[in-house]
C-alpha cells in the first residue's frame, strides 16, 4: 500500500486527463463540422445521419472484441497506438477536403476507422483510472472526467462552427493537432500496462517463464455478459439506457435543421449546441450533491423525463437562439448519473475484467444508438426540425413511464461492499510508470 496523495498531485491521472481533454475537444470540433459539411455537399439530412450512424455501428461491432483484447494486451501501448492512428485518420480526411476530392464514401469509411480507434481508447482509459486512482478518490476522478467532457461540449461546438466558417477543412486540421497532443500526453502518463494483480508471466517448475493460459474470446466475453445478467437492477438500468441513447442520439440533426430553418448560421448552431456543455459542466460540478438526493435507478427516471420535456421545448417558436435554453436542462442532471454509475462499475468489477465489462456495458447501453442519427435524419426530412424534436421528446417521456414500472430499476442503488481498499499500483501517485 502506498501513501495516498490528493488527486491534483496525482501526476499520471492529470496527464491522462489532459490527454483526454485534448482528444475530446478535437472530436467536438468535428461533431458539428461533419454533418454541416455533409449537408453542404449533398443537401440531405438523411445522408448526414447515415454517416453518423455508420460510425456508431462500427464502434459497437468492435466493442466486445476490443474489450477482450484490452484485458489481454499491453494497455499503455494500446492506448498510444489507437490515439495515434486516430490522428492519422483525421489527417487523411482533412487532406481529402483540402484537395476537393472528398466523397460521401470517404466520410463513411473514415468514420468507421475513427470508431475502431475509439473502441480501444475508451476501455483503456477506464481501466487506467482504476489502476492509478485510489478507491476513495474514484468519485472525484470521475467527476473531473465528466467536467472535461462537458467543458469540451461547451466550447467545442461554437469553436467548431467558427473554424468551419474559416474553411471546410479547418476543423479537421485542428482535430488532427489535438489528437497528436493527446497521444503525447498519454505517452507521458505511463498508464499501467496490465492489472496490478495480473502477472505477465508465471514460472514453471523448471524455472522457465510461462505466459498465462488464455481462454477463447467468446468465453471471456460470455463471462462478462453472465456477470452483468446476475446484477439485478443494473441489467434493467442498462436496458433503459439503450432506449435513452437511441432517442437521445437522434436529436442532433433535427436541431441543426431547426436552427437552419430559422435562419441561423453555422456559428449560431454551434453556440446553441453549447447549451449542452453549459448544463453538463454545471451538472458535473453539482454531481456530488445531486447523486446524494436520488439513487441511480430513480435518477435515471428523472433524467429521462427532463430530457424529453426539454427536447420538446426546443421546438417552441421563439427564434434560432431559443433552443440553447432547454438544451442546458438536458445535460444538467446526466453527469450525476454518469459519475455514480462509473464509480459503481469501477468498484464492483474485478480489475482484470474491466475492459470486457466496460465493453459489455457500452454495447448494452449503445446497442440501439446507431439508429439514432438515422431516425433523427429521417424525422427531420419528413416532418421538419421542430416537429421531429417534439416527437423525440414525447418518445423519451413514454420511455421514462415504462421504465418506472420496473421495481428492480426503481430500487437500484448501486451499493456494493468495498473491495480492494485504497491500494493502487506502485508509483500510481508519483508519476513514475511501470
Amino acid at each position: 500500500m502506498t501513501d495516498i496523495v490528493s488527486l491534483r498531485r496525482n501526476v499520471r491521472f492529470q496527464l491522462l486527463w489532459i490527454g483526454g481533454a485534448a482528444s475530446r475537444l478535437g472530436s467536438e470540433f468535428t461533431r458539428l463540422a461533419m454533418p454541416l459539411l455533409v449537408l453542404a455537399l449533398t443537401g440531405s439530412p438523411g445522408l448526414a445521419g447515415i454517416v453518423a450512424g455508420a460510425r456508431t455501428v462500427a464502434f459497437l461491432l468492435i466493442q466486445i472484441p476490443a474489450g477482450v483484447w484490452v484485458d489481454r494486451w499491453d494497455r499503455r501501448r494500446t492506448l498510444i497506438s489507437a490515439q495515434g492512428f486516430q490522428a492519422v485518420v483525421s489527417a487523411l480526411l482533412a487532406a481529402l477536403i483540402l484537395t476537393d476530392q472528398v466523397q460521401i464514401w470517404h466520410f463513411v469509411t473514415l468514420a468507421v476507422l475513427d470508431a475502431l480507434c475509439a473502441a480501444f481508447i475508451e476501455p483503456v482509459r477506464d481501466t487506467a483510472i482504476r489502476g492509478i486512482v485510489p478507491t476513495s478518490q474514484l468519485h472525484s476522478a470521475y467527476a473531473q472526467e465528466e467536467s472535461r467532457t462537458h467543458a469540451a461540449g461547451l466550447i467545442g461546438p461554437p469553436l467548431g462552427g467558427m473554424l468551419y466558417s474559416l474553411g471546410r477543412a479547418v476543423p479537421f486540421v485542428v482535430e488532427t493537432v489535438t489528437f497528436l497532443a493527446a497521444t503525447l500526453f498519454y505517452a507521458l502518463a505511463k498508464v499501467p500496462r496490465r492489472p496490478a494483480n495480473q502477472s505477465q508471466t508465471s514460472m514453471q517448475e523448471d524455472g522457465e517463464e510461462q505466459r498465462p493460459i488464455r481462454r477463447g474470446m467468446r468465453r471471456e466475453a460470455a463471462e462478462a455478459i453472465a456477470w452483468l445478467w446476475r446484477q439485478r437492477g443494473l441489467r434493467e438500468v442498462t436496458a433503459a439506457v439503450m432506449v435513452l441513447n437511441l432517442l437521445g442520439g437522434a436529436f442532433l440533426i433535427p436541431l441543426i435543421v431547426l436552427v437552419g430553418e430559422r435562419g441561423g448560421s453555422a456559428l449560431t448552431t454551434g453556440t446553441v449546441m453549447a447549451g449542452l456543455g453549459i448544463g453538463g459542466l454545471a451538472g458535473a460540478l453539482l454531481s456530488g450533491r445531486i447523486s446524494k438526493l436520488l439513487p441511480p435507478g430513480r435518477l435515471l427516471l428523472v433524467v429521462s423525463t427532463v430530457f424529453g420535456a426539454a427536447l420538446a421545448a426546443t421546438a417552441l417558436p421563439w427564434g434560432a437562439w431559443w433552443p440553447m435554453a432547454p438544451l442546458v436542462f438536458i445535460t444538467l442532471s446526466t453527469p450525476s448519473l454518469n459519475v455514480v454509475m462509473s464509480v459503481v462499475i469501477a468498484r464492483m468489477v474485478p480489475e482484470e475484467m474491466l475492459g470486457r465489462m466496460g465493453a459489455v456495458l457500452n454495447m448494452g447501453g449503445m446497442a440501439l444508438k446507431p439508429f439514432g442519427p438515422v431516425l433523427g435524419g429521417a424525422l427531420a426530412a419528413a416532418l421538419g426540425g421542430a416537429m421531429a424534436l417534439v416527437v423525440l421528446g414525447g418518445l423519451l417521456g413514454v420511455t421514462a413511464g415504462i421504465a418506472a414500472l420496473s421495481q428492480e430499476l426503481r430500487r437500484f442503488t448501486g451499493e456494493v461492499s468495498p473491495a480492494g481498499g485504497d491500494t493502487v499500483e506502485r508509483g500510481a501517485n508519483s508519476g513514475q510508470g511501470a
